[in-house]
């Protein structure tokens, strides 16, 4: 089959799928919430991985998630973009990164996949539900502007947002600098209270959004979008919630993989095997007493940061409760990537002997916890192998989901929250915006699965990061990292992808290496290395020490 019949059928697939998408959104609207639209809260982890939380085989105490997985839905094949402002990109305007300028943020004189610039014409969620009478909230990081604050057409409350509370770039948890309260900067937190922790306060923020909503426009649905920065490093937590994990992890990271994973398994989440540690991984029993201990920290104030989403997340449900709205409230949980196996040092520094999770303290999980925290899987965040791509999504909203305490195995991507949120609140895309044709979403609905019907798959899912390349379509998998040669997986038999069939199935692998090369020339993507901005040195260092 050659590249131009693939390119038509593909077109006809896109208006198929359109035509498919209108209708999912009038039965959802219409069966599942019956004519009240539901409220809508999505909360975005950063850098989390797979196994983290306790209902995807983690040890991390994470009650309030877990209740949210026990009483809904949970995906065991869901993923992101691999990176932190690609997912947000998809998220937001339900479209591949590269096909809204979000492949990488490198200004307007880069390929155009690459600017990190989102045009206009790509709607964000938002934008779309004000015609349906939501209000309209963002709290926590953003990250979806490459111009800085003087270019504040690109923030929030200029994307459809009533109010956002939100971090311009990663930074202190301790002591943020770059915090803005709508359009105004927040003076450094941290100089006035010295028990500041910015997550505490972005549910802080959350709480006050929710409750000015009820009193203001308590007839009116509303979306929350809670972009946590935890637990992205630097690794900093609250002193008592690092002292409840201490001693937690001197086991070292091998037990904690083949523990996590005998929970997944149990639970019926994977029937899979464990990958091989990461070859460059520490082995623990070479460590010293005195390293172990430093190692322990770290996991230590790894969970502690996710322990103390967690009891924010069960202030929210609170919340919810006394504004009689938790029933009609649909709220999803899930990670921008997997766990990140970086080493790097900026901001403030690190001070040698610095308490674990302190604002002295600047340190990241390495490749030996981030490998455990992607368990069962291989490889970290930028990887386009499951372990960077994989993430925990739970889907709870009593009024509409049927057959609470589910599991599902629909394969899904962040492309598919939009048009599945639109679906849930009678919402449309529109075919135009300002007069000239807007970008209409990739993602699919998934609101059938509420109903415990099934919901359409795509055709193929796609990844290309900084040179890390992936394509799944069914259960078969390509995936290559930077200069690699292409592997090919057999998902269903094989999810944790150590048994590469390229040379056994030659035919198989060539049409996906194919159908991957004919979306990429489509959406815009360029090789990476070969135009000038891809040629600078990374500032993070993977990997390696």
């Amino acid at each position: 089959m050659n590249r131009s019949i693939l390119q038509a059928l593909s077109v006809t697939t896109l208006f198929l799928v359109g035509m498919f998408a209108g209708a999912e959104q009038a039965f959802s609207a219409q069966t599942a919430s019956g004519n009240k639209s539901p409220n809508v809260i999505v909360i975005l982890t950063d850098d989390m991985g797979f196994s983290d939380l306790g209902c995807y085989g983690g040890e991390i105490e994470t009650p309030h998630i877990d209740a949210l997985a026990e009483n809904g839905l949970r995906f065991s094949q869901f993923y992101n973009t691999a990176r932190c402002w690609p997912t947000r990109a998809a998220v937001m305007t339900g479209r591949y990164q590269h096909q809204v300028g979000m492949a990488m943020n490198f200004g307007e004189n880069a390929p155009r996949a690459y600017t990190g610039i989102i045009p206009q014409s790509a709607r964000m969620i938002p934008e779309l539900l004000k015609p349906q009478g939501y209000q309209c909230y963002h709290v926590g990081k953003w990250h979806l502007n490459a111009r800085g604050p003087k270019h504040n057409e690109t923030w929030p409350l200029s994307r459809g947002y009533d109010h956002s509370y939100f971090m311009l770039r990663q930074d202190n948890f301790h002591n943020p600098k770059m915090l803005f309260d709508d359009r105004t900067q927040v003076e450094r937190p941290g100089d006035a209270d010295p028990d500041y922790y910015v997550t505490t306060a972005f549910t802080d923020q959350a709480i006050r959004r929710l409750k000015g909503h009820q009193k203001q426009h308590a007839d009116k649905p509303f979306f929350l979008y809670l972009a946590h920065t935890a637990p992205h490093f630097p690794l900093h937590a609250k002193a008592e919630d690092v002292a409840r994990f201490r001693g937690k992890y001197r086991k070292g990271w091998d037990d904690v993989r083949k523990q996590r994973l005998a929970r997944q398994q149990s639970s019926g989440l994977l029937n899979c095997e464990l990958s091989p540690q990461d070859p460059l991984a520490l082995k623990w029993d070479s460590l010293t007493e005195k390293e172990k201990d430093e190692w322990d920290g770290r996991m230590a104030t790894h969970a502690a940061m996710i322990y103390r989403i967690d009891v924010g997340v069960g202030r929210i449900i609170d919340q919810l409760k006394q504004m009689q709205v938790f029933e009609n409230t649909l709220i999803l949980v899930l990670s921008d990537n997997g766990a990140s196996a970086e080493y790097i040092v900026r901001g403030d520094g690190h001070k040698p002997g610095a308490a674990p999770g302190s604002s002295e303290s600047y340190r990241c999980l390495e490749v030996s916890w981030s490998n455990a925290a992607n368990t069962p899987f291989k490889e970290h965040k930028m990887w386009t192998y499951e372990g960077g791509i994989s993430t925990p999504l739970i889907a709870h909203w009593p009024a509409g989901i049927k057959k609470p305490n589910r599991q599902t195995e629909h394969v899904g991507h962040v492309i598919d929250l939009l048009p599945t949120i639109l679906a849930v609140a009678g919402a449309s895309y529109p075919e135009t915006y300002q007069g000239k044709p807007t970008l209409a979403p990739s993602g699919l609905s998934f609101a059938k699965l509420f109903n415990n019907q099934q919901a359409p798959q795509h055709e193929f899912l796609f990844w290309e990061h900084t040179g890390n390349l992936a394509f799944r379509s069914g259960d078969w998998k390509i995936v290559a990292s930077e200069d690699q040669p292409w592997e090919l997986y057999n998902l269903k038999q094989d999810r944790s992808e150590l048994h590469n069939l390229a040379e056994q199935n030659p035919k198989k692998m060539q049409e996906l290496v194919f159908r991957w090369q004919n979306y990429a020339d489509e959406i815009g993507v360029v090789e990476w290395g070969t135009f000038p901005q891809a040629r600078r040195k990374h500032t993070f260092e993977y990997k390696k020490k």
